[in-house]
This record gives structure tokens, C-alpha cells and sequence, in this order.
């Protein structure tokens, strides 16, 4: 390994949000998944769950859209919510669910500071009524236009730079994970 690939490893490893992942609920379209998944990596989560039914080697990702992303983000798949949240909540994690209610909180007013995981819906349906009862908050992407919703990707990559804002380089990955995701990424 040359120094430079070293030195970017390094940097990359360091800043990953172990304290921030996502959530995709039973999403159709390979390149709205694969362009989570390399917005994820851009801001340097780890970690993305995915809820489907189907067997993970049956779920298509746009293999040109996610650019590599699928060899840097661990990808952990769920065939039902309940299991995925089960997960992500005995390890800390409050659960943010996108959803267009008057109830909703706006992304603006969210502290995504915590330990949070970041639910988005299919594209046709958004997030289910089931996931909807076991989220922490609600909350929707403030809108002027006549159409009241973006595209998964769209919303998820607006949400995750108002993250990324937020936490300006404060979550970093600990002394006790680094060795341990250093060695991880250098035998990608």
C-alpha cells in the first residue's frame, strides 16, 4: 500500500459515523438505493440497513450509480422491521422516520447530533404504518413548491448533509473501533 492510499484510509476511517446510519424500507429502484449508499459514504456512514423481503442476494442495486460505494458501507439486511428496529435500538440508536404529517417535526428543528438512525420509505408508499409506531419522531423536508415530496434519494441526501452539518467532524470514530475499521477497509 502506497502512503498516499495509506494517509486517505486513514482520514476515511477516522471520520466515519459510527452514531448515524440509515434505514431503507422495502425500496424498489437499484439506483435509488445504490445513490443512498454513495451519499452514505460521502459523509461517512458505515452502516445502512435494509428492510426487504427478499434475500439479499435478490436485491439489485444500480451497480453504475453507487460508484464503489458497496465495498465501503457494511450493508445489514432485515426481511422485517420489527428485527431491523429491535437491532438498531438495543445499540442506542433513536429511530427518525421521514413522513409528510402535520405532526411531523421539520428536518431543520431535528438535534441530529445523537445517535440516530434515519428511516426512509419506498417510493411509492413511504415509510409503513408499523415502522411509523416504533419511531422515536417523524419528521418531514420543508417544501415551497406544489409537489409535497422528493425523490428517496433526494430526501435521503438532504437529510444527511443537515446531519453532517450539524455534527461538523464532532462524531469520529473512536481510539477502541479504529484499529479494528482501519484493518476492515484496508483488505477491501
Amino acid at each position: 500500500m502506497t502512503p498516499e492510499r495509506e494517509a486517505k484510509l486513514r482520514k476515511v476511517v477516522k471520520n466515519r459515523q459510527l452514531d448515524l446510519t440509515v434505514v431503507m424500507e422495502h425500496v424498489d429502484d437499484p439506483h435509488n438505493i445504490s445513490a443512498v449508499l454513495r451519499t452514505c459514504d460521502a459523509i461517512g456512514i458505515h452502516e445502512v440497513q435494509i428492510i426487504d423481503k427478499s434475500e439479499p442476494e435478490e436485491i439489485k442495486m444500480g451497480k453504475r450509480s453507487a460508484a464503489s460505494a458497496l465495498k465501503w458501507v457494511e450493508l445489514n439486511y432485515f426481511q422485517d422491521a420489527d428485527s431491523c428496529i429491535e437491532r438498531l435500538k438495543s445499540n442506542g440508536f433513536q429511530i427518525y422516520s421521514t413522513h409528510l404529517s402535520s405532526k411531523s417535526s421539520s428536518l431543520f428543528d431535528l438535534d441530529l447530533t445523537q445517535r440516530i438512525a434515519l428511516v426512509f420509505g419506498n417510493e411509492k408508499e413511504g415509510v409503513s404504518e408499523e415502522m411509523l409506531k416504533m419511531s422515536d419522531k417523524n419528521f418531514n423536508i420543508p417544501q415551497v413548491g406544489m409537489i409535497q415530496s422528493l425523490n428517496i434519494s433526494v430526501a435521503c441526501a438532504v437529510t444527511l448533509y443537515e446531519a453532517f452539518r450539524q455534527r461538523n467532524g464532532s462524531h469520529q470514530v473512536g481510539e477502541d473501533n479504529f484499529d479494528e475499521l482501519f484493518e476492515l477497509y484496508t483488505n477491501k
